[in-house]
Protein backbone atom coordinates (compact mmCIF):
# COMPACT_ATOMS: atom_id res chain seq x y z
CA UNK A 1 0.00 0.00 0.00
CA UNK A 2 2.39 2.54 0.91
CA UNK A 3 4.92 1.37 -2.28
CA UNK A 4 1.94 2.54 -4.63
CA UNK A 5 0.92 5.75 -2.32
CA UNK A 6 4.53 6.70 -3.30
CA UNK A 7 4.51 5.34 -6.84
CA UNK A 8 1.64 7.61 -7.27
CA UNK A 9 2.99 10.75 -4.98
CA UNK A 10 6.37 10.12 -7.82
CA UNK A 11 4.53 10.37 -10.39
CA UNK A 12 2.07 13.53 -9.39
CA UNK A 13 5.55 15.14 -8.26
CA UNK A 14 7.12 14.40 -12.02
CA UNK A 15 3.71 15.78 -13.69
CA UNK A 16 3.73 18.69 -11.42
CA UNK A 17 7.41 19.55 -12.59
CA UNK A 18 6.59 18.64 -16.21
CA UNK A 19 3.71 20.90 -16.19
CA UNK A 20 6.11 24.05 -14.75
CA UNK A 21 8.70 23.75 -16.62
CA UNK A 22 6.41 23.97 -19.86
CA UNK A 23 4.52 26.75 -18.19
CA UNK A 24 7.68 28.65 -17.72
CA UNK A 25 9.20 28.12 -21.16
CA UNK A 26 5.84 28.49 -23.12
CA UNK A 27 4.44 31.43 -20.99
CA UNK A 28 4.59 34.08 -23.77
CA UNK A 29 3.20 31.76 -26.17
CA UNK A 30 0.29 31.31 -23.45
CA UNK A 31 0.10 35.32 -23.22
CA UNK A 32 0.93 36.34 -26.78
CA UNK A 33 -1.04 35.54 -29.75
CA UNK A 34 0.50 37.92 -32.52
CA UNK A 35 0.29 37.17 -36.45
CA UNK A 36 3.11 38.54 -38.29
CA UNK A 37 2.40 40.58 -41.21
CA UNK A 38 4.87 40.23 -44.41
CA UNK A 39 6.45 44.52 -45.14
CA UNK A 40 4.51 44.36 -48.26
CA UNK A 41 0.70 43.58 -46.81
CA UNK A 42 -1.52 46.29 -47.71
CA UNK A 43 -4.31 47.23 -45.00
CA UNK A 44 -7.45 47.70 -46.60
CA UNK A 45 -9.81 49.93 -44.17
CA UNK A 46 -12.64 51.59 -44.30
CA UNK A 47 -11.60 54.73 -42.57
CA UNK A 48 -8.43 57.30 -44.01
CA UNK A 49 -5.14 56.19 -42.59
CA UNK A 50 -1.69 56.92 -42.99
CA UNK A 51 1.33 54.11 -41.88
CA UNK A 52 4.60 54.95 -40.49
CA UNK A 53 7.21 52.89 -38.76
CA UNK A 54 9.60 53.83 -36.18
CA UNK A 55 12.73 52.36 -36.55
CA UNK A 56 13.88 51.67 -32.72
CA UNK A 57 17.09 49.97 -33.78
CA UNK A 58 18.93 47.83 -36.38
CA UNK A 59 16.54 44.54 -35.55
CA UNK A 60 13.18 46.55 -33.86
CA UNK A 61 10.85 48.56 -36.41
CA UNK A 62 7.40 49.85 -34.38
CA UNK A 63 4.30 49.87 -37.06
CA UNK A 64 1.49 52.62 -36.48
CA UNK A 65 -1.70 53.10 -38.26
CA UNK A 66 -2.92 56.34 -38.05
CA UNK A 67 -6.25 56.68 -38.44
CA UNK A 68 -7.91 59.81 -39.77
CA UNK A 69 -10.99 61.35 -38.60
CA UNK A 70 -13.24 62.98 -41.21
CA UNK A 71 -12.74 66.55 -39.96
CA UNK A 72 -9.61 68.93 -38.17
CA UNK A 73 -7.55 66.48 -36.77
CA UNK A 74 -6.31 68.58 -33.21
CA UNK A 75 -6.79 65.52 -30.81
CA UNK A 76 -5.54 62.00 -30.52
CA UNK A 77 -6.17 58.47 -28.92
CA UNK A 78 -2.99 56.65 -29.02
CA UNK A 79 -4.54 52.84 -28.36
CA UNK A 80 -2.39 50.09 -26.86
CA UNK A 81 -4.35 46.93 -27.82
CA UNK A 82 -4.96 42.96 -26.41
CA UNK A 83 -2.87 40.41 -27.01
CA UNK A 84 -4.49 38.82 -30.04
CA UNK A 85 -3.58 39.20 -33.99
CA UNK A 86 -2.67 42.76 -34.63
CA UNK A 87 -4.05 45.98 -35.93
CA UNK A 88 -6.34 44.33 -38.31
CA UNK A 89 -8.22 42.71 -35.64
CA UNK A 90 -8.57 46.02 -33.94
CA UNK A 91 -9.30 48.28 -36.48
CA UNK A 92 -12.98 48.34 -36.47
CA UNK A 93 -13.02 50.16 -32.97
CA UNK A 94 -10.90 53.09 -34.42
CA UNK A 95 -14.72 55.09 -35.51
CA UNK A 96 -15.46 55.00 -31.97
CA UNK A 97 -13.22 57.52 -31.87
CA UNK A 98 -13.14 59.19 -35.43
CA UNK A 99 -16.67 59.90 -35.00
CA UNK A 100 -15.64 62.02 -32.29
CA UNK A 101 -13.33 64.63 -34.04
CA UNK A 102 -9.96 61.89 -32.61
CA UNK A 103 -7.31 60.77 -34.78
CA UNK A 104 -6.29 57.07 -33.78
CA UNK A 105 -2.90 55.77 -33.66
CA UNK A 106 -2.87 51.74 -33.45
CA UNK A 107 0.28 50.37 -33.06
CA UNK A 108 1.73 46.95 -33.42
CA UNK A 109 4.18 44.98 -30.66
CA UNK A 110 7.05 43.28 -31.73
CA UNK A 111 6.10 40.29 -33.44
CA UNK A 112 2.95 41.79 -34.21
CA UNK A 113 1.74 42.51 -37.63
CA UNK A 114 4.34 44.83 -39.49
CA UNK A 115 6.31 45.55 -36.40
CA UNK A 116 9.38 43.43 -35.90
CA UNK A 117 12.27 42.67 -32.66
CA UNK A 118 12.09 40.54 -29.82
CA UNK A 119 9.14 41.04 -27.51
CA UNK A 120 9.88 41.79 -23.73
CA UNK A 121 8.15 43.71 -21.10
CA UNK A 122 10.51 46.11 -21.12
CA UNK A 123 9.81 47.08 -25.15
CA UNK A 124 6.39 47.18 -24.83
CA UNK A 125 7.14 50.38 -22.39
CA UNK A 126 9.62 52.16 -24.69
CA UNK A 127 7.68 51.57 -27.74
CA UNK A 128 4.59 53.46 -25.76
CA UNK A 129 7.01 56.16 -25.13
CA UNK A 130 8.42 56.24 -28.86
CA UNK A 131 4.84 56.89 -30.11
CA UNK A 132 3.56 59.45 -27.56
CA UNK A 133 6.68 61.53 -28.48
CA UNK A 134 5.46 60.98 -32.16
CA UNK A 135 2.21 62.40 -30.93
CA UNK A 136 4.02 64.86 -28.96
CA UNK A 137 5.61 66.57 -32.06
CA UNK A 138 1.54 67.13 -32.95
CA UNK A 139 -0.71 67.22 -30.28
CA UNK A 140 -0.68 69.21 -27.20
CA UNK A 141 -0.96 67.19 -24.04
CA UNK A 142 -4.23 68.29 -23.35
CA UNK A 143 -5.02 66.99 -26.72
CA UNK A 144 -3.97 63.21 -25.87
CA UNK A 145 -5.74 60.80 -24.51
CA UNK A 146 -4.05 57.18 -23.55
CA UNK A 147 -6.24 54.05 -24.33
CA UNK A 148 -5.53 50.43 -23.24
CA UNK A 149 -7.31 47.37 -24.24
CA UNK A 150 -7.12 43.94 -22.56
CA UNK A 151 -3.11 43.33 -22.65
CA UNK A 152 -2.60 47.42 -23.48
CA UNK A 153 -3.73 48.56 -20.29
CA UNK A 154 -1.05 48.10 -18.28
CA UNK A 155 0.97 49.20 -21.34
CA UNK A 156 -1.30 51.93 -21.37
CA UNK A 157 -1.19 52.89 -17.80
CA UNK A 158 2.68 52.44 -17.76
CA UNK A 159 2.80 55.38 -20.43
CA UNK A 160 0.49 57.57 -18.70
CA UNK A 161 1.54 57.58 -15.13
CA UNK A 162 5.31 58.83 -16.57
CA UNK A 163 4.21 61.34 -19.54
CA UNK A 164 1.14 64.09 -19.44
CA UNK A 165 -1.84 63.79 -21.53
CA UNK A 166 -5.85 64.26 -21.23
CA UNK A 167 -7.16 61.31 -20.32
CA UNK A 168 -6.68 57.51 -19.73
CA UNK A 169 -8.86 55.13 -20.52
CA UNK A 170 -8.89 50.94 -19.75
CA UNK A 171 -11.10 48.71 -21.36
CA UNK A 172 -11.22 45.22 -19.69
CA UNK A 173 -8.04 45.90 -17.55
CA UNK A 174 -6.18 43.87 -14.94
CA UNK A 175 -4.09 44.45 -11.91
CA UNK A 176 -1.00 42.67 -12.75
CA UNK A 177 0.18 39.99 -14.89
CA UNK A 178 1.49 37.73 -11.99
CA UNK A 179 -1.87 37.96 -9.77
CA UNK A 180 -4.27 37.15 -13.19
CA UNK A 181 -1.90 33.94 -13.82
CA UNK A 182 -2.08 32.97 -10.71
CA UNK A 183 -5.87 32.50 -11.73
CA UNK A 184 -4.73 29.89 -14.10
CA UNK A 185 -1.90 28.27 -12.76
CA UNK A 186 -2.66 28.87 -8.86
CA UNK A 187 -0.26 25.86 -7.85
CA UNK A 188 2.99 27.29 -9.23
CA UNK A 189 5.06 29.98 -7.81
CA UNK A 190 4.11 32.18 -10.69
CA UNK A 191 5.23 35.03 -9.64
CA UNK A 192 9.15 33.90 -9.35
CA UNK A 193 9.54 32.76 -12.89
CA UNK A 194 7.02 34.92 -14.58
CA UNK A 195 8.61 37.10 -17.09
CA UNK A 196 5.79 39.48 -17.55
CA UNK A 197 4.71 41.33 -14.64
CA UNK A 198 2.97 45.02 -15.61
CA UNK A 199 2.08 46.24 -12.40
CA UNK A 200 -1.45 47.93 -13.53
CA UNK A 201 -2.47 49.15 -10.05
CA UNK A 202 0.96 50.58 -9.52
CA UNK A 203 1.01 52.66 -12.23
CA UNK A 204 -2.74 53.89 -11.60
CA UNK A 205 -1.67 55.05 -8.37
CA UNK A 206 0.75 57.15 -10.06
CA UNK A 207 -1.17 58.60 -12.54
CA UNK A 208 -2.83 62.26 -11.75
CA UNK A 209 -5.33 62.60 -14.90
CA UNK A 210 -8.09 61.55 -15.00
CA UNK A 211 -8.89 57.91 -15.32
CA UNK A 212 -12.18 55.81 -16.82
CA UNK A 213 -12.28 51.94 -16.41
CA UNK A 214 -14.34 49.77 -18.49
CA UNK A 215 -15.22 46.17 -17.56
CA UNK A 216 -17.85 43.50 -18.06
CA UNK A 217 -19.39 41.76 -15.71
CA UNK A 218 -19.32 38.16 -17.36
CA UNK A 219 -15.45 38.56 -18.47
CA UNK A 220 -14.41 34.94 -18.29
CA UNK A 221 -10.62 35.96 -19.42
CA UNK A 222 -9.77 38.72 -16.59
CA UNK A 223 -12.84 37.87 -14.19
CA UNK A 224 -14.70 41.68 -12.99
CA UNK A 225 -13.36 40.69 -9.20
CA UNK A 226 -10.54 40.59 -10.22
CA UNK A 227 -10.59 44.34 -12.42
CA UNK A 228 -12.72 45.61 -9.95
CA UNK A 229 -9.95 45.40 -6.94
CA UNK A 230 -8.47 48.82 -9.40
CA UNK A 231 -10.83 50.76 -7.84
CA UNK A 232 -8.37 51.10 -4.89
CA UNK A 233 -6.27 52.45 -7.18
CA UNK A 234 -7.86 55.30 -8.66
CA UNK A 235 -8.89 58.29 -7.01
CA UNK A 236 -11.84 59.22 -5.94
CA UNK A 237 -12.93 61.92 -9.02
CA UNK A 238 -11.74 58.26 -11.70
CA UNK A 239 -14.66 56.24 -12.96
CA UNK A 240 -14.91 52.76 -13.09
CA UNK A 241 -17.61 51.52 -15.05
CA UNK A 242 -19.46 48.81 -15.11
CA UNK A 243 -20.83 47.07 -18.48
CA UNK A 244 -23.46 44.10 -17.34
CA UNK A 245 -23.68 40.93 -18.86
CA UNK A 246 -20.70 41.88 -20.93
CA UNK A 247 -17.99 40.03 -21.49
CA UNK A 248 -14.29 40.33 -22.27
CA UNK A 249 -14.42 40.84 -26.25
CA UNK A 250 -18.23 42.55 -26.39
CA UNK A 251 -17.88 46.01 -24.43
CA UNK A 252 -18.69 47.34 -27.99
CA UNK A 253 -21.70 45.99 -28.73
CA UNK A 254 -23.64 47.40 -25.39
CA UNK A 255 -25.08 50.29 -25.71
CA UNK A 256 -23.90 51.64 -22.35
CA UNK A 257 -20.47 51.70 -23.60
CA UNK A 258 -20.93 54.12 -26.02
CA UNK A 259 -23.31 56.20 -24.05
CA UNK A 260 -20.50 56.42 -21.35
CA UNK A 261 -17.43 56.56 -23.57
CA UNK A 262 -19.04 59.44 -25.66
CA UNK A 263 -19.55 61.39 -23.12
CA UNK A 264 -15.75 60.47 -21.58
CA UNK A 265 -14.99 61.68 -25.32
CA UNK A 266 -16.45 64.77 -25.34
CA UNK A 267 -14.93 66.10 -22.09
Amino acid sequence: MKRTLFKWLKTLLVLYCIIGIALYFFQEQLLLRPTALPPSYKYNFNIPYKEVNIDYNASTRFNIIQFQPAGANAKVVLYFHGNKENINHYAVFADNFTKQGYAVWMCDYPGYGKSTGTINEAILYKEALEVYKLASKEFTPDNIIIYGKSLGTGIAAQLASTQPCKRLILETPYCNIVSLAKRYAWMYPVAYFSKYKIPTTTYLQATTVPISIFHGTDDGVIPYKHAIRLRAAIKPTDEFITIPNASHNNLNDFPLFHQKLDSVLAH
